[in-house]
């Protein structure tokens, strides 16, 4: 039996959220991902591979908005839903529990931004696959591939509607390759180092459903030695 237990959501004030003691918790990707996302005011937002729900917690502290939520694993799920409740967000978040793929046979609506911390490994017989299984759902493609993103994001979305994600950099020619394929143009690229020593591990992609061509690369955040990320992103360009 997994311990769950309750703990501050980082720096954000007044919000809480249930993991377990061993095994899953939330990643920084997640909190950068969400100081990300601007201008979402009254949007209606869509999250996938929510996790225990950390992207739409911390967008409820900035805006009013409307988020739906989709995670496949039952546990994680659970720890979503008793975060949600926990802080008393039961009007601006729902959370479903299904396989992300199967979302055209359960929700008949569209949006205006979705949002996305996907597993980053592809899984072949080289993979380091994790033991713990929630883990390894999480941090690999067995159930959901970076291409499902695309094809739901393009479905989905309202016609000029946001596709935000946050990936390992090593995988950015695919991103940009997809984005292309699902009509959803790739509009801001914002690369991420965790060393000054080191270069840019991650990257962070905006992309919009049927726009014109054209991309921004903002400048590099250095995010090492953070004390805090809130409005980490505010000065980028």
């Amino acid at each position: 039996m997994r311990k769950k237990v309750k703990n501050d959501l980082f720096d954000y004030e007044n919000r809480y959220i249930y993991q377990y003691e061993q095994g899953f918790k939330f990643s920084l990707d997640s909190i950068l991902l969400a100081e990300y996302v601007s201008n979402f005011k009254n949007k209606n937002i869509l999250d996938l591979c929510t996790g225990n729900c950390v992207i739409p917690l911390i967008l409820t502290t900035k805006y009013p908005c409307q988020i739906d939520a989709v995670e496949i694993q039952k546990e994680v799920f659970e720890l979503a839903k008793e975060s949600i409740t926990l802080n008393k967000l039961e009007d601006e978040i729902y959370v479903y529990n299904f396989d992300a793929n199967d979302i055209f046979h359960k929700i008949n609506k569209k949006y205006d931004i979705i949002t996305c911390n996907p597993p980053y490994f592809k899984v072949d017989e080289t993979s380091l696959v994790n033991k713990e299984e929630l883990l390894n759902i999480a941090r690999h493609e067995i159930k959901f591939k970076l291409e499902d993103l695309f094809k739901i994001a393009n479905q989905y979305l309202n016609d000029k509607g946001r596709l935000y994600l946050i990936h390992t950099i090593s995988r950015l020619d695919e991103i940009i390759i997809l984005g292309n394929k699902y009509n959803l143009n790739i509009k801001e690229i914002q690369l991420i180092k965790t060393s000054s020593k080191n270069n840019p591990s991650l990257v962070i992609v905006k992309a919009l459903k049927n726009s014109k061509a054209g991309v921004v690369v903002n400048n590099i955040i250095n995010i090492e030695n953070c004390k805090t990320y809130k409005n980490i992103f505010k000065k980028r360009g």
